[in-house]
C-alpha cells in the first residue's frame, strides 16, 4: 500500500483512497492507545483488553535466563558463519573474533567458563582448523 501522500491531488479534492487511509491511521493510533471500541468488519463492537498474568519472579528469572541463552546462541552461529563463509577473513581476525566471542557470552554467563570451554571452544576450534587449515 502507497502512502497516501504519494498520490497528486486534483484541484484541492482529496481521494477517497487518502480520506480512508486518514481514517484507518486514526483508527490504529486510538486502538494502540488502548480501552476503545474497535469496529470490526461486520460492524460490530468488540473491546480488546490486554490480560497479563501474574508472573513470580522466578519466573521472571528463567525467561531471562531463556532469553539470555538464546542471544547466546544466535551469537555463536553468527561467529561460525562469518568464521565459516567470509573468505577474505584472516586468521587474526578469526581469533579476536572468537576471544570476543568468549568474552560477551562471560558477560552474560559470568560463572559459566567451563560449559563455554565444553560446548563452545571444542566447535570453534574445530571450525578455526578446518577452515585454515591449521594442525
Amino acid at each position: 500500500m502507497m502512502p497516501p501522500t504519494a498520490f497528486k491531488r486534483n484541484s484541492g479534492v482529496r481521494s477517497d483512497i487518502q480520506i480512508v487511509a486518514e481514517s484507518e491511521r486514526a483508527r490504529f493510533q486510538a486502538a494502540a492507545e488502548g480501552g476503545f471500541s474497535f469496529e470490526g468488519p461486520m460492524g460490530l463492537s468488540e473491546r480488546r483488553e490486554e490480560v497479563r498474568p501474574q508472573i513470580s519472579s522466578e519466573q521472571q528469572e528463567q525467561e531471562e535466563e531463556r532469553r539470555k541463552l538464546r542471544r547466546l546462541q544466535v551469537m555463536m552461529n553468527m561467529v561460525m558463519s562469518v568464521i565459516s563463509q567470509d573468505q577474505e577473513l584472516t586468521v587474526e581476525e578469526a581469533a579476536e573474533l572468537v576471544a570476543n566471542t568468549k568474552r560477551a557470552a562471560l558477560a552474560m554467563f559470568p560463572d559459566k567458563e567451563f560449559a563455554y570451554d565444553i560446548l563452545y571452544k571444542p566447535r570453534l576450534q574445530r571450525l578455526m582448523a578446518e577452515r585454515f587449515r591449521m594442525q
